[in-house]
């Protein structure tokens, strides 16, 4: 896993931002800015997802196994790839997601196929790997399963 300390500073920076309105006594303020640090440390944190589908896994599924259709690979605090995850609802559960973050195979596999780039998310579908696809095709892919 590798460490992305930009998350680490904006929550500091949030906190002591709270603490400095509590001192002030906007209590109010603070407690949102409290709130706000706590949501931007679990959206941005490298942990967040851990215990998923390994690189490994994937790679030993069997062809006839549902779950190779679709791989998504994603990492925590990606916007896209909440907004895939949101986008295809109950159907998500049909994918196999792979954090990037950890599993180093993982990472070196979008690496593979984004020109070096750690691109997110990465969609395999049916062997095929699609960067940032349009919601609509992996949903498609997904209802046919």
């Amino acid at each position: 896993m590798r460490s992305r300390p930009l998350w680490i500073v904006l929550v500091v920076l949030l906190a002591l931002v709270a603490v400095d309105l509590y001192r002030d006594g906007s209590r109010l303020a603070a407690v949102g800015y409290g709130v706000l640090a706590l949501g931007i440390a679990w959206w941005t944190s490298p942990w967040r997802g851990r215990g998923g589908t390994t690189q490994e896994e994937v790679a030993a599924m069997a062809e006839e196994d549902p779950r190779s259709d679709v791989v998504v690979y994603w990492r925590p605090g990606c916007g896209f790839c909440a907004m895939l995850k949101a986008r295809l609802g109950s159907l998500r559960e049909r994918a196999t997601w792979v954090n990037i973050w950890d599993d180093e195979d993982a990472a070196a596999f979008v690496r593979s196929v984004n020109d070096g780039n750690e691109t997110v998310p990465t969609v395999v579908i049916d062997g095929i790997p699609h960067t940032n696809p349009d919601p609509r095709l992996v949903k498609e892919r997904l209802q046919a399963a």
